[in-house]
C-alpha cells in the first residue's frame, strides 16, 4: 500500500511540525477497497515478538502507551482499556460508566480463553477518514497510530464508524482468515476507541461506551 512519505520534522519553540509528500487524494473505489484488505493482510504478518512500540504516540489527540508486553490480554487492558477509563473519570465520567468498565477489565481474559493473538504492525487507527486512493488506483493508508498488536484490532475500527466495502472484508479473509470469535472481541477493540471519543469529545460517546460495556459483560456472563 502507498503512505505519504516523511519529507522532514523537527521543533519550533514549543510545536512539533511534520512535512509530508503531498498526495492528491480521491475517495476509494470499491476496487481499490478490496485491494486495500489483500495489503492489509500483508502488513499483519510484519511481526514483533511482543505486543507495543519503541516508542509512545498519540491516537487523535490523545496520549497512546506502547510499552512492551509479552501477554495480548495484559497489553489490551493495561495500555488501552485501563487509560481510557481513569482519562474519562478525570473528565467527570463517573458512576455506571466505571463501574461497569471495572467489572470488564476483570473478565477481558475470557475472550481470550481459545484465542492466542500474535503480535502484528498495525495502523492504529483505520477508520474511514484515513485511507483512500491515489487517481491509478492505488490504495493510501494516513494518520497511523501504529504499534504491534492483535491484527483484530484494525478490523474492528473498519466497522465502527461505518464499514469499508465488502470486498476489503472478503479479501482480507482470502489472504488470513480470522480465528473463531473474532465477532465477539470485536467490541473490546471498538470500545477503546469509543472511550477516546468521550475523552475527546464528550457527548453520545457515553452512552455508546456504556452500551458497549454492558454488551460486553452479558457475552461474557455478567
Amino acid at each position: 500500500m502507498r503512505v505519504p512519505a516523511v519529507l522532514g520534522h523537527g521543533l519550533a519553540g514549543a510545536d512539533a511540525w511534520l512535512a509530508l509528500e503531498w498526495l492528491e487524494l480521491q475517495a476509494p473505489s470499491a476496487r481499490a477497497e478490496t485491494e486495500l484488505g489483500a495489503q492489509l493482510a500483508a502488513l499483519h504478518r510484519c511481526r514483533s515478538d511482543r505486543f507495543g512500540f519503541a516508542t509512545d504516540n498519540f491516537v487523535g489527540a490523545t496520549p497512546q502507551a506502547n510499552g512492551w508486553r509479552g501477554d495480548w490480554v495484559e497489553f489490551l487492558i493495561e495500555r488501552r482499556l485501563r487509560p481510557q477509563l481513569a482519562l474519562a473519570a478525570h473528565h467527570g465520567h463517573a458512576g455506571r460508566l466505571q463501574e461497569r468498565g471495572g467489572r470488564l477489565l476483570e473478565v477481558v481474559a475470557q475472550f481470550y480463553a481459545d484465542y492466542r493473538p500474535l503480535p502484528s504492525l498495525l495502523h492504529g487507527d483505520l477508520w474511514g477518514g484515513n485511507r483512500a486512493m491515489l487517481a491509478d488506483g492505488t490504495p493510501v493508508l494516513f494518520d497511523a497510530a501504529p504499534y504491534f498488536g492483535d491484527r483484530e484490532a484494525d478490523l474492528a475500527m473498519t466497522r465502527l464508524f461505518g464499514r469499508f466495502a465488502a470486498g476489503f472484508y472478503a479479501e482480507y479473509e482470502a489472504a488470513w482468515p480470522l480465528e473463531p470469535g473474532a465477532a465477539a472481541r470485536s467490541g473490546l477493540h471498538g470500545l477503546y476507541h469509543v472511550l477516546n471519543h468521550l475523552n475527546l469529545f464528550g457527548g453520545g460517546y457515553r452512552a455508546q461506551a456504556q452500551a458497549l460495556i454492558d454488551q460486553l459483560l452479558a457475552a461474557a456472563g455478567h
